[in-house]
């Protein structure tokens, strides 16, 4: 059990730096500079971060578990 949450977690980590190096220049061009160092802006973006992330990595454990590759 310990295996899967720290492979959980991970995953997630791993997932959400993967969003933040593909999405990040999109978004600071998107919004002009003095727009972006505003922290509403900035929590929004995080907020979406955090939520994408968090479903892709659930949908990737059941995806693995479904597989037979991690009991949980």
């Amino acid at each position: 059990m310990e295996a899967t949450v720290i492979f959980g977690i991970l995953l997630f980590v791993l997932i959400t730096f993967v969003f933040y190096k593909l999405t990040s220049k999109d978004y600071k061009k998107d919004y002009s500079k003095k727009m972006w160092s505003n922290w509403v802006t900035r929590l929004y973006y995080w907020q979406g971060a955090l939520l994408i992330s968090g479903g892709l990595t659930v949908a990737l454990l059941f995806a693995i578990k479904s597989v037979n590759i991690l009991q949980f």
